[in-house]
């Protein structure tokens, strides 16, 4: 059932993921934007507060076997029946412990409202229970342009429920409205379009052989969730919920950006790294350059967005959320370092080594939470610094193996993230004085946009970097096959 992997699919595949994850989120930010300047920071709040645990439940429904199901070399029907049966089982579990628990939720956080929001939003559980299963067939077969499909729709019918009731009064529920029609509707299209169906068949042999890779995976993610969400259930608890709407808020900039783009890139990256796993040279090229495009992109857009934040959240988000400005900026410099985690843990597991990427996991947590002990006592801006340094030191943790195990060292990984480093840098230091210029908070805004843009890929081009011929050479190869076509 995978899909034969060329260079033309994995392009292709790519460039559907890219539109999907990056064409759908955009509109979902343009959506959220319009809801921050309809609704209150506290009700982001409540909602932030409530995604902490349906997300915890969502990855014991998966339980890493999606990720093992895309992983195996050979699967069948009852691989795929099974795991999906057993979703559905655990997603039960999870939703009557979540619904008998709101109220105490509720408590401990002292919001009265969020137990019924929370009993809500849980029928996602479900959702995400058959998602999975189709994901991962579409993720096999690389066929990316169902994703893109089903994932616009959901984006089209879930912004105007989510404004429609924003601008109806409907405050924290149109919150959640948007995302649960989001979900719905994303379920919906894909069951039409996804050539599967679950079987009457269950194998309790197969879910065993599937667990003992993804139950590795199960508590890495568990660990990873638990551990980036703590931070906000420390901020809703000691602080409130409008801080912690201005935390999220200065979050969700430059991770919806990253995720976007490195979350494509290595969507498609593990399937295609599967396929080479018995071809070591092949494979660390393949890693190497997910590394450098990554790092080429993000790098620029982190740097800069940093340096726009203040104008950028006035003109955004209005003057309201001006507190979110720090937090922006801070998890800016943290994001940027995403491509070389997620490629590294991606080698890893396209490898099956499932137990190594635990280690990893158990290793880089008591690091974070070692810090986040430390940065507690200093203030909120101290505990989203932490985040910043934590993820400094696991690129290290996490580069380490694949210098063995793929022959991919920390310092080649430092020596191809570099130049792209270098160029962003005296991009931002060249924008940042533009402001000292007075014009205003709009055309200053759009004057360090685009001057940033013209530095940065002018530097590139000047100095023949290599990443930049490569996606300058692919484009024009894409031009002449869609011309040949």
């Amino acid at each position: 059932m995978r899909q034969e992997v060329t260079k033309k699919n994995v392009i292709s595949s790519l460039l559907w993921k890219l539109l999907e994850r990056g064409g759908t989120q955009g509109i979902q930010f343009i959506v959220t934007i319009v809801l921050a300047r309809i609704l209150l920071p506290e009700e982001f709040g409540i909602i932030v507060l409530i995604t902490i645990f349906i997300s915890i439940a969502e990855i014991f429904v998966q339980s890493g076997f999606n990720t093992a199901l895309i992983q195996k070399k050979d699967v069948d029907e009852t691989d795929f029946s099974s795991v999906f049966y057993l979703s559905l089982l655990v997603a039960c579990i999870l939703y009557i412990l979540l619904f008998f628990t709101a109220p105490f939720i509720a408590d401990f956080f002292g919001e009265p409202g969020l137990d019924s929001v929370l009993r809500v939003l849980s029928i996602t559980l479900f959702l995400g229970a058959i998602n999975s299963i189709q994901i991962a067939v579409i993720s096999r077969k690389m066929q990316f342009k169902k994703l893109f499909t089903s994932s616009f729709g959901a984006v089209i019918i879930s912004a105007i429920v989510g404004i429609g009731m924003a601008y109806n009064n409907y405050g924290v529920w149109a919150l959640v409205g948007q995302q649960l029609s989001n979900k719905l509707t994303v379920t919906v299209i894909l069951w039409f379009t996804v050539k599967w169906r679950p079987k009457l068949i269950f194998s309790f042999e197969r879910v065993k052989s599937l667990f003992s890779f993804g139950w590795k995976i199960l508590v890495s993610n568990l660990l990873d969730i638990l551990y980036k969400n703590l931070q906000s259930l420390i901020v809703g608890r000691i602080y409130n919920s409008a801080t912690l709407g201005f935390y999220n808020r200065g979050e969700q900039f430059p991770k919806l950006i990253v995720s976007n783009i490195d979350g494509s890139i290595q969507s498609v990256m593990l399937p295609t790294l599967s396929s080479y796993q018995d071809n070591k040279e092949k494979f660390k090229d393949i890693v190497r350059r997910s590394v450098v495009t990554s790092s080429f992109i993000i790098f620029p857009l982190m740097t800069g967005m940093a340096i726009v934040a203040e104008p950028l959240i006035r003109i955004i988000l209005t003057d309201k959320w001006l507190p979110a400005v720090p937090f922006l900026q801070i998890f800016c410099a943290s994001y940027a370092l995403w491509p070389i985690h997620t490629a590294n843990l991606q080698a890893i597991n396209a490898l099956g080594r499932s137990d190594l990427f635990l280690k990893l996991e158990v290793i880089k947590k008591i690091v974070g939470l070692i810090i986040l002990g430390i940065s507690i006592p200093f203030g909120v801006y101290a505990l989203a610094l932490g985040v910043l340094i934590a993820s400094i030191i696991s690129i290290f943790i996490n580069a380490y193996p694949n210098s063995k195990i793929i022959n991919y060292s920390i310092i080649e990984q430092f020596k191809d993230i570099v130049p792209s480093l270098i160029l962003s840098s005296v991009m931002g230091i060249l924008v940042y004085f533009i402001k000292y210029l007075e014009l205003g908070t709009l055309l200053t805004l759009l004057l360090q946009i685009l001057f940033g843009v013209i530095i940065y890929i002018g530097l590139a081009k000047l100095f023949r970097l290599e990443c930049y011929i490569y996606l300058i050479n692919t484009g024009k190869e894409l031009l002449k096959r869609k011309k040949l076509n």
